[in-house]
């Protein structure tokens, strides 16, 4: 057999014939005196048994082993080994549609937040926040939409457990009746600051109020790790500030310096 008779034959292309070759894993087969490759019928052998081997979703290095033990116990590995790891992506593929699935039951009820797909608890605690801020007057801070857009970056960005920690500590910000109304008041001070029509220096009055205002707010344990830290040597942290109008910034860190004890409130 020539080597496309051979490819046929397998249900292979030829090109993966000569990969194959090029890798080792098909030996080459004796040539004819014009050049032509000869093959018979116990390379189709082969061929089609490395076929079904990459079927079940071995690699290529794994197939090479299983064709080096005659003996076939290291056949046996591989496969225990492949149906364990299958295991382990249908289960990762068990959790990814149950999540799938809460966000289609929250897109289908109006309860998926623009910043999503966040996780069922983040999802849940701006819910309750949208919900409890629709009894206040005026129309939502342009700040809440920015501070959701950084929980739900800072739970992408943490850990399996402390994606949990940050959670409880938002939570310990929303358990009071009126703690939604002093968070959206907070909100408003800081778009104040930014909407301001003259220049607002980092002594203004209004910036000392807006920095109590958050740091009445603020969860102690979000703010422990900006501790005696201006950002100088922090790369998220200088991004983080200089993502807002100076004003702002100062505000924010005076608040940060008021919730760790650095600066007293007064």
């Amino acid at each position: 057999m020539r080597i496309g008779e051979l490819a046929a034959l397998a249900g292979v292309s030829t090109r993966t014939v000569r990969h194959y070759h090029h890798l080792g894993l098909l030996p080459e087969p004796a040539r004819l005196a014009n050049g032509y490759r000869v093959y018979g019928l116990r390379d189709a052998v082969a061929l089609t048994r490395i076929r079904r081997l990459t079927e079940l979703g071995l690699g290529l290095d794994e197939v090479r082993e299983v064709l080096a033990d005659d003996a076939g116990r290291a056949l046996h590995d591989v496969l225990a080994e492949l149906d364990a790891d299958l295991a382990r992506q249908e289960e990762a593929i068990r959790a990814r549609r149950a999540r799938l699935a809460d966000l289609l039951r929250r897109a289908g009820t109006g309860g998926l937040p623009a910043e999503g797909p966040v996780s069922a608890g983040l999802a849940d605690l701006f819910g309750e926040m949208a919900h409890a801020a629709r009894g206040l007057p005026g129309p939502e801070p342009a700040m809440a939409a920015k501070d959701r857009e950084l929980l739900a970056f800072l739970e992408t960005a943490a850990g399996p457990g402390e994606r949990d920690r940050l959670l409880e500590q938002l939570r310990s910000a929303f358990r009071g009746p009126g703690d939604v109304r002093r968070v959206y008041e907070a909100y408003a001070l800081l778009d104040a600051l930014a909407a301001a029509a003259e220049p607002v220096e980092p002594g203004d009055p209004r910036v000392g109020e807006a920095a109590r205002a958050l740091a009445a707010v603020i969860p102690p344990g979000l703010a422990a790790g900006a501790a005696g830290r201006t950002g100088d040597d922090d790369p998220f942290l200088a991004a983080f500030f200089a993502d807002f109008a100076p004003a702002q910034a100062a505000a924010l860190r005076r608040a940060i310096r008021i919730v760790t004890g650095e600066e007293p409130a007064a």
